[in-house]
């Protein structure tokens, strides 16, 4: 069996939800270069997906664009029926959607906005992750990117970290559903206003996604970037 660059066997499939910016255009290229085909998942920016979709080709790797509302249950199972058309299975989902980040006190909030925070990462979380769990070939892997807010970050995007807080329950009881399978789920944390290098966090996906990475199931891990201090 031929292996990728980080013990994945080649071959594999990933499919990266945002995967055309920020983190998950990182963890595009990244697991591209480990030897997985990915499916480019984007809903409004056509040629950035395109762009991400060629890089790839243009380095030997394989890659295909999906457009597809994330918190839409139909149009998930849509993604996942045309990633199962386009390579024959999927076996990692590394889910990179997120909202929009923006300093908002609680008061200030009104019910029309929280409500599209809840849907982008609560109710996209559980969609993308519910059809992982009925379609990833046993022995895979879900990666969901998630938020932490703590000291001064909290008073200013508590309520963004709040939209994004289901996420974590969601990742460990669906890793223990999961375990009997050998499928991992794990959750990436950044902390909420504080930049951090998306290659830094595609490092910590792809090792999740390593042989010895496997071994870590039901875990929130925090990233932050060594250069910041708080």
């Amino acid at each position: 069996m031929t292996t990728a660059l980080n013990g994945s066997p080649a071959g594999r499939v990933a499919v990266v939800t945002g995967g055309s910016r920020g983190v998950g255009r990182a963890a595009t290229s990244r697991l591209a270069a480990c030897g997985y085909a990915v499916v480019v998942n984007y809903l409004h920016d056509q040629r950035a997906a395109e762009s991400t979709v060629e890089a790839v080709l243009a380095n030997n790797g394989d890659a295909v664009a999906v457009r597809a509302d994330i918190a839409d249950d139909l149009d998930v199972k849509r993604l996942f029926a045309e990633s199962i058309a386009a390579f024959g299975g999927i076996d990692v989902v590394v889910h990179a959607v997120g909202g929009r980040i923006a300093p908002s006190p609680v008061t200030k909030v009104d019910l029309d906005e929280f409500d599209a925070l809840v849907r982008i990462n609560a109710r996209a979380t559980f969609v993308v992750n519910r059809e992982a769990a009925r379609h990833l070939r046993d022995g895979g892997a879900i990666v969901n990117l998630s938020s932490s807010a703590g000291g001064s970050s909290l008073r200013t995007h508590g309520v963004y970290a709040a939209a994004k807080a289901p996420a974590d329950m969601l990742t460990r009881a669906l890793a223990l559903e999961l375990h009997e399978r050998d499928i991992t789920v794990n959750a990436v944390s950044l902390e909420t206003g504080r930049p951090c290098a998306p290659d830094r966090v595609a490092d910590v996906i792809a090792y999740l996604l390593s042989d010895h990475g496997h071994r870590i199931t039901g875990q929130l891990l925090q990233v932050g970037d060594p250069g910041l201090r708080p």
